[in-house]
């Protein structure tokens, strides 16, 4: 049988027949398609892109840390190292224990040994030349200079190395960015003051930085004194073979020398080491969040690609029908369709990955303006990250595809006797039953694991039954919910807005496709919001419940090297006339009965009357030298009480019994073990406090005494004095960042979805050809015709948006409830984004249907009314 679009044959080849066909009606109405090809290129184009990202971020950190030990082929360090864990202030970091720098010169006298340098290195933050502190997203360092060029990673290009006691290097980048230059006196924050001279500028290799560290080279002396606890000590050794000497052989050589309690290692595996304990553990995160966005992305295309191939096929059921009475197999049908399909996948799939390296490039220089300070460096292009987003795509589009295809396979050639076929209409009650189930069996699994737990495997199984069901009801739900969403437009609109709701109703199994692929990016959307809102409500809520001061004085920690403030800030401040009490909080960390915890450094006496403890069994005032206090639910989890003995291991191997001298009911701020600084002291390495609490006299105001500490700390290098309110914002400064970065994310998947309604009214349109062509005959206007189409596409995103807040809201407090197992986070519905999601949802879809109105409005009208 020859037709004009191919030739059908029984024969062997029916396959290529059936290719023919499907590119050829491809070719026909490209059109059609537009909408599938968009969105498979933009979901495949994310993952390639996240996945070159994620490679492009391992290798750019791997040579930045390998860069840094270049030159080193040992390194001698303590053997133990202690990592935090559990809530508290600063960091959670591993801890080591100094090493004598007079272990170089046994060191030295090692056989093959070329070079040996103690290396001391700790906070130390940069103040610009107008007195503030520099203002960066990444460690702030200080070390001593290192004059033997191979074990040091920087080398000068200006001035000359310090020399005299206060004399400094900075890395090039750090003196742009603090204008400062040679012979500049500032400041170093160590975060004890320190008046110093840079004499030097260095880069690091042929960088201006280390990628966002700042740093900052003292002389040996001046390190020791400020970044140690007391001299003759380092924090590591480095240690340069010489020729003919392997790292390994080194390595081993040095290891027998060395006293109980040290250690030495390869400069490579010291990299490797560096690199994971700093950004392996994030980074992994950081690739998983992206990828599940990608996979968000392609969930979103999936219903939008299923979508088109369900109306084009029920549109093209005359065609297939009269192909089947023409002698086409149903085998025929079938494949001429997923010819189609798998064309449009092919294209759109090798186009996104073309795309994921321009996406890629984008995010590489995104992130750092939006508070990610990841090293700079080429793209990383691999085969299995283009390899995966490749099979993906194909794997989508043609299993998007597939169920349309079968649909159209079993299109019976009675079908082409008929005046018109028109896809079926609308949920069965089987449908009905089966989404009402698995609603009722999801929300029950969701509550139960969220409120009765927490149970976060329960949470997530019970989220996913939630919006399976969705999707399942959506025909179902469509129509009652097109007919509430559109009855104001019908009022507004008259007759115009009455034909838009018809038309939404009209087949409510396309409108629930169609709105399905927008309800779950914006559910997304809605669950981070409500995230958000709820970490910042419970910050506020633990400031307000805690801090009973009226101003505190808080530093940001930068990874490994965040300066904080001086112990002696706070007594400086409790000076002032105005200042009735003045406490700081530092931080320590210590092995508590086997395990890795924070600290918080402080005087536990003061710190009682700026917050707010709650009921306190025993006494914070005669903690000394051996107690320790504990927050309730810690010590109820480990079975202490007031006069409980636990062993304390520190850092430098000392190991001491302490006794529980206090349990307190509110950990809040002060976290959950509370150590004075008497006993602290003899194990710290660089003291520094992460929060002082203030609290003023009777009579004085919080604006006065405020100004007043203002003024007392600028020698400290002017950190921020903040009200409680004030403290409590910027705490949650971080949140609005990863929201920020979490917008940006999804928005491609809210772009797919609205592209999904663009291409399903551009193809309704097609469809209602002849329909529009009479509604002009009888008297409708082009504007008019216009509206009806933008109304129809605001009330079917309007359907699709008012389900996702919903959804997402309750996937949100499920989310949190689910996270919470202290009991004490709190929950927040925040109204004023939500309406923002909403109005901009609704504004999307009139936006999405402006297209699709537009070319409606040019039909001619008798061609119109001509078509078949």
């Amino acid at each position: 049988m020859n037709s004009p679009t191919g030739t059908v044959s029984t024969s062997s080849g029916a396959g290529r027949a059936s290719l023919r066909i499907g590119l050829a009606g491809l070719r026909a109405h490209k059109r059609r398609f537009a909408g599938t090809f968009v969105a498979v290129f933009l979901g495949v184009a994310f993952l390639a892109g996240t996945m070159v990202m994620g490679d492009t971020l391992r290798a750019s950190f791997g040579k930045l840390f390998a860069d840094a030990n270049s030159g080193t082929d040992t390194v001698v360090r303590g053997a133990d190292e202690i990592a935090a864990s559990g809530p508290g202030p600063g960091p959670g970091q591993g801890t080591r224990e100094p090493v004598p720098t007079d272990l170089a010169d046994a060191i030295r006298r090692v056989p093959g040994v070329a070079a040996v340098a103690p290396v001391i290195e700790g906070a130390g933050e940069l103040v610009k030349a107008d007195g503030k502190s520099l203002d960066t997203r990444g460690p702030t360092v200080a070390g001593n200079w290192i004059d033997e060029p191979g074990l040091n990673p920087y080398k000068l290009v200006e001035g000359h190395a310090p020399q005299a006691p206060g004399e400094i290097v900075v890395n090039r980048d750090a003196a742009k960015r603090g204008g400062l230059a040679i012979g500049d006196r500032t400041l170093l924050r160590t975060p004890d003051p320190v008046h110093v001279t840079v004499v030097g500028v260095a880069t690091f290799g042929n960088e201006d930085g280390e990628g966002q560290t700042t740093y900052a080279g003292m002389t040996r002396a001046d390190a020791e004194r400020y970044l140690m606890p007391k001299p003759g000590e380092a924090t590591t050794i480095k240690v340069r073979a010489g020729p003919g000497v392997s790292q390994q052989q080194l390595t081993e050589r040095v290891a027998k020398v060395l006293p109980a309690h040290y250690e030495a290692i390869t400069g490579t595996q010291a990299s490797d080491e560096t690199q994971e304990d700093t950004s392996g553990a994030f980074l992994d995160i950081f690739t998983t969040l992206l990828t599940v966005f990608a996979g968000i992305a392609l969930l979103v295309a999936t219903f939008s690609i299923h979508n088109t191939f369900a109306i084009v096929v029920a549109q093209r059921t005359r065609e297939n029908a009269l192909l089947r009475a023409l002698g086409a197999t149903r085998r025929q049908v079938l494949g001429s369709t997923m010819a189609e399909a798998a064309a449009v996948a092919v294209l759109a799939t090798a186009a996104g990955l073309l795309g994921g390296i321009g996406i890629a490039a984008g995010l590489q220089a995104l992130f750092p303006a939006v508070g990610f300070p990841f090293p700079k460096g080429p793209l990383q292009i691999h085969v299995l990250a283009m390899a995966v987003p490749l099979a993906v795509g194909l794997l989508v589009c043609l299993g998007s595809a597939a169920s349309p295809a079968v649909r159209a396979g079993r299109t019976a050639p009675v079908a082409a006797l008929r005046e018109s076929a028109a896809e079926t209409a609308g949920g069965s009650r089987r449908r009905a039953a089966v989404g009402l189930c698995t609603a009722v069996a999801g929300v029950a699994m969701t509550v139960g694991g969220a409120a009765a737990g927490p149970d976060l495997p329960l949470t997530a199984l019970g989220a996913v039954l939630t919006l399976a069901a969705f999707v399942v009801l959506g025909p179902v739900a469509s129509s009652v919910a097109v007919r509430v969403l559109g009855a104001p437009v019908g009022r507004l609109r008259g007759v115009t807005g009455s034909l838009a709701r018809r038309n939404a109703l009209r087949s409510p199994k396309r409108t629930a496709a169609t709105a399905t692929a927008l309800m779950i990016g914006v559910a997304v959307v809605s669950v981070f919001t409500v995230l958000g809102a709820s970490m910042k409500a419970t910050l506020n809520q633990t400031v307000d419940r805690s801090f009973a001061g009226d101003v505190a004085i808080s530093a940001q920690v930068y990874g490994a090297g965040g300066a904080g403030l001086s112990p002696q800030l706070a007594t400086t401040v409790a000076e002032l006339p105005e200042v009735e009490d003045s406490v700081g909080l530092g931080v320590g960390v210590a092995e508590v009965d086997g395990a890795g915890r924070r600290l918080t450094v402080t005087d536990p006496a003061a710190l009682s009357r700026l917050l707010d403890l709650g009921k306190v069994q025993g006494s914070l005032a005669h903690l000394g030298t051996t107690q320790i206090a504990v927050a309730k639910d810690e010590a109820d989890k480990r079975g202490l009480g007031a006069g409980s003995r636990v062993p304390l291991t520190f850092a430098d191997g000392t190991r001491a019994d302490f006794t529980v001298g206090a349990v307190y009911d509110q950990a809040g701020l002060a976290g959950n073990y509370l150590i004075s600084r008497a006993a602290w002291d003899p194990h710290r390495v660089q003291d520094k406090d992460t929060l002082v609490a203030i609290g003023f006299r009777d009579g004085v105001s919080t604006a006065l005494g405020k100004a007043a500490v203002t003024k007392a700390v600028t020698a400290f290098g002017s950190p921020d004095v903040q009200t409680k309110s004030e403290y409590a914002t910027s705490s949650a400064a971080g949140i609005d960042t990863f929201l920020t970065l979490i917008y940006a994310l999804l928005a491609l998947a809210v772009l797919i979805a609205l592209l999904g309604i663009a291409n399903t009214l551009t193809l309704a349109v097609h469809e209602r050809t002849r329909e529009l062509g009479l509604l002009r005959a009888v008297g409708q206007t082009r504007g008019q015709l216009r509206a009806m189409v933008r109304w129809e596409s605001v009330v079917v995103a309007a359907f699709g948006t008012a389900g996702g807040l919903g959804l997402g809201t309750f996937l949100g407090w499920a989310l949190v409830k689910a996270t919470d197992s202290s009991g004490t986070g709190a929950f927040a519905v925040p109204p004023l984004p939500l309406a923002v999601v909403l109005l901009v949802g609704v504004a999307a879809g009139m936006l999405a249907g402006w297209r699709p109105a537009r070319r409606a409005a040019r039909l001619d009208i008798l061609r119109a009314i001509a078509t078949e």
